[in-house]
């Protein structure tokens, strides 16, 4: 008898164990990425050919292939654990992908495999949105204005360039991610990467202009790393 009720107390305490590291806590990752040297100039995105977007902006809008910030900072940058944490569920809340002003909003989506997309047009003519992917099923829909959501899902996680066969000049990113443990970096270059729990974890930023860097870091219990990621600048 007191063997069986040793083991279950151990069962109880491995149960209580398991539900603690589940829970929220645990390690940080955080920093800034930035870029050394002069970024090429985004040049104005002519939309002469479509009046409708055209009239929306007082000026005409620049590219968003590389956007910057003060500091140097880099916006768009999708930083995440690509090893070391596990392939954990896709949220239940779907991810919005919008065309507005004959753009894509936001210009990069980091999603979850496995994670509904949801595309959305809210402009007065036609796009037809055509993601290009290499290990997932590639596809190509048009979307009349006034049109139902396209709904879809991916189940392998790579960076996927959507380009409007209609608008030549229309291009985002979607990045699909393996699991919940990324960020994607606004106007100060920022991100932070919390609930890490003890292991060791190799962290890439990703950059459509700039590719990708990889660093490693331990996490032993809730302390909070700082890595930086710098991009070089090659206005050629």
């Amino acid at each position: 008898m007191q063997t069986k009720h040793a083991v279950m107390a151990g069962l109880a305490l491995l149960a209580v164990s398991a539900a603690a590291y589940a829970l929220p806590g645990g390690g940080t990752i955080s920093g800034k990425v930035t870029y050394e040297g002069a970024p090429p100039k985004m040049k104005p995105i002519d939309m002469s050919m479509e009046p409708s977007c055209a009239k929306m902006y007082a000026t005409p809008p620049l590219a968003e292939t590389l956007v910057t910030g003060a500091g140097n900072s880099l916006e768009n940058v999708v930083v995440y654990v690509s090893a070391g944490a596990p392939n954990d569920a896709a949220p239940s809340t779907a991810a919005i992908f919008t065309q507005k002003g004959c753009r894509y909003i936001p210009h990069l989506l980091a999603l979850q495999v496995n994670q509904e997309l949801k595309i959305t047009n809210e402009d007065q003519t036609v796009h037809n949105v055509h993601p290009q992917p290499k290990r997932n099923r590639e596809w190509n829909k048009s979307q009349p204005p006034g049109a139902r959501p396209i709904s879809e899902s991916y189940e392998q996680a790579e960076f996927i360039p959507v380009k409007c066969n209609v608008h030549p000049w229309m291009h985002g990113t979607l990045a699909v991610m393996p699991n919940s443990h990324y960020a994607v970096t606004g106007a100060g270059g920022s991100f932070s990467l919390p609930n890490l729990p003890p292991g060791k974890y190799t962290i890439t930023a990703w950059h459509e202009s700039f590719g990708a860097q990889s660093q490693e870091v331990t996490i032993t219990g809730s302390e909070t790393h700082t890595i930086n990621f710098v991009f070089k600048s090659n206005p050629n």
